[in-house]
């Protein structure tokens, strides 16, 4: 007999699912062409709600790592680690449709402007992230390096946002658009910010269960004022 805690999770990604079917409907049947770009434009329905996603993953792993650094328990540390997976994927996804955007408004695939450059030192920040978690054995000691290293890491968030406000930059502002675009573009937030949200509780339970089931070192365990976990899969 499934819990409720199971009903809620499987109604949650129907909800999400069901939710792009209809952002996409949207996109393709009830959205006008922009005039200058043509369909391509369109992209940007899905471009900026990850954009804003990503955000907010590394906004999560930014207060996860504080968390831990602060209380020294596992669980913020696993919601940090969690929180920076995800962000890694939106932001490859952002790249990438900027990528196909940028081809068809600038004539080329990629372009050294601010706010590109500072979008692609963020991917590599957390990339980084999860390669350094993966090369420290000891838990403590990878809990209290990847805290430190993903507050750090969240400096880049508002020089990637500020960018183009700051510093001259090829990449729009601001977009204007009509009625019709903008209920499009709060059509595809929805299942975006619902995706973001279940893909990081999703993550944070596989970290816990397999903290659950892998032994823990009893001399770590041992040392006195220390929280220990142990076990990671990518």
């Amino acid at each position: 007999m499934c819990s409720t805690k199971t009903i809620f999770t499987r109604f949650y990604w129907l909800a999400t699912f069901v939710l792009f079917g209809l952002a996409i409907a949207t996109v393709c049947t009830y959205t006008p062409t922009e005039a200058t770009m043509g369909p391509i434009q369109k992209i940007f329905y899905l471009h900026l709600p990850v954009a804003i996603s990503t955000f907010l993953a590394c906004l999560v792993c930014f207060i996860g790592s504080v968390g831990y650094a602060m209380k020294h328990d596992a669980r913020w540390d696993r919601l940090a680690a969690s929180a920076a997976r995800v962000a890694v994927i939106l932001c490859s996804v952002v790249l990438l449709t900027g990528m196909i955007w940028g081809r068809s408004a600038w004539g080329q695939w990629w372009t050294w402007s601010p706010r590109l450059t500072f979008s692609l030192v963020l991917w590599l920040l957390y990339v980084v992230y999860l390669m350094v978690r993966m090369s420290i054995e000891s838990p403590q000691r990878r809990a209290v390096i990847s805290a430190v290293y993903g507050i750090i890491a969240f400096l880049d968030v508002p020089l990637v946002y500020l960018s183009v406000r700051m510093l001259p930059d090829i990449h729009p502002g601001s977009v204007s658009l009509a009625p019709e675009m903008r209920l499009t573009l709060a059509a595809w937030f929805v299942p975006v910010l619902m995706l973001t949200a279940g893909l990081i509780a999703t993550r944070y339970a596989i970290e816990t269960q397999t903290d659950a089931q892998t032994p823990v070192d009893e001399a770590a365990a041992a040392a006195p004022g220390r929280f220990t976990w142990v076990g990671e899969v990518m």
